[in-house]
């Protein structure tokens, strides 16, 4: 090749250096598409190498904050979600139950602190609560925070005063995922739309509660509409505090049940992508941890990834039990972050 023309890789890299990516000036809102495009274009161990100089700017690569994820209310949601088990719109084999009681989600959050969290989250198969409900996750919420946890709460669609009711009660963090790119929504959802979701993100910030907020992948999505998801994120007047980042998980009766199982490498560049793109924000290695091998794992933290919920379910899907989950933390020699 001639010394004075550039080769794909150099181009590649040239380009993600003038877009800032690898620069000390790392948090921006202003992706392009071009942009996050040819990061995920990087031969992975560029795309590793950059990922992970910038999380040691931001985090300590050490650590890792565990977090527990209770379904407060299951089953029975009107969405029709395609990967979700709990909508009413498919026989999945999950039952409509009524929301828990206070003292029992309390005894399940000090369980889980005991055990080693420090962020209690709590969801709720609505497509939005009714306002009575609210008072009830409300008083969860204060029980939760009394016992020193960082908390979070997913409960579909918010209106302003109940995000700054929510707010009122001590939350630290909502969580409502984008789910895929703008494209490809439509796909998956059609109960709600993709402005919908970004109305209650809206809310939620304005309450001044921390916006936790990320995806979906391997649902049969393009890379480009990875590169969309995570354009949409990053774009967002600021960047979620908390970004997780979940495989499918493949659960009969849902729409998604069959299909091939989503590339391993493809979703560590995912995580590297994301961790660039935010620098600041916790990047959450969440669904589909059951399938995966300590090696993907391994690379997902060595991308970015510093967070990972304990406990054998994840709402209605199976997660690596504890011990599973501390005996690959002390194999990578990782703590748990205070």
């Amino acid at each position: 090749m001639d010394q004075h023309v550039a080769s794909p890789t150099q181009a590649t890299v040239g380009a993600v250096d003038r877009a800032g990516a690898v620069r000390q000036d790392l948090v921006r809102n202003d992706w392009t598409r071009a942009e996050v495009r040819a990061l995920f274009d990087l031969p992975f161990p560029e795309l590793i190498f950059h990922a992970q100089r910038i999380h040691r700017q931001h985090f300590d690569p050490r650590e890792v904050q565990i977090s527990t994820l209770l379904s407060i209310k299951t089953g029975g949601c009107p969405e029709d979600c395609a990967y979700c088990p709990q909508s009413a719109h498919y026989e999945a084999g999950v039952k409509a139950e009524k929301l828990m009681d206070a003292d029992a989600v309390i005894a399940e959050a000090r369980a889980a602190k005991s055990a080693g969290a420090s962020r209690f989250c709590m969801g709720a198969a609505w497509r939005n609560p009714k306002d009575r409900d609210l008072e009830q996750v409300c008083a969860m919420v204060e029980g939760v925070k009394a016992l020193g946890l960082e908390t979070c709460a997913t409960l579909g669609m918010l209106t302003a005063a109940q995000a700054q009711r929510l707010k009122e009660s001590g939350l630290d963090y909502y969580n409502h995922n984008l789910d895929t790119s703008p494209e490809f929504y439509g796909e998956i959802i059609t109960t709600r739309t993709y402005r919908d979701r970004l109305d209650t993100l809206d809310h939620v910030r304005a309450a001044g509660i921390n916006v936790c907020c990320g995806g979906i992948v391997g649902m049969g999505e393009s890379r480009e509409d990875r590169v969309g998801m995570i354009v949409a994120l990053a774009t967002l007047p600021a960047h979620p505090e908390s970004v997780p980042i979940n495989m499918l998980v493949q659960v009969a009766g849902t729409p998604l049940a069959t299909g091939q199982a989503f590339d391993a490498i493809e979703f560590v560049r995912t995580i590297a992508v994301a961790r660039i793109a935010m620098p600041a924000s916790v990047v959450r290695l969440s669904a589909g941890r059951e399938e995966m091998s300590e090696e993907t794992q391994a690379l997902c933290f060595v991308a970015g990834a510093n967070s990972i919920f304990y406990g054998p379910k994840l709402l209605t899907t199976p997660n690596p039990g504890r011990d599973r989950d501390r005996v690959l933390m002390d194999k990578l020699g990782l703590t748990a972050m205070e």
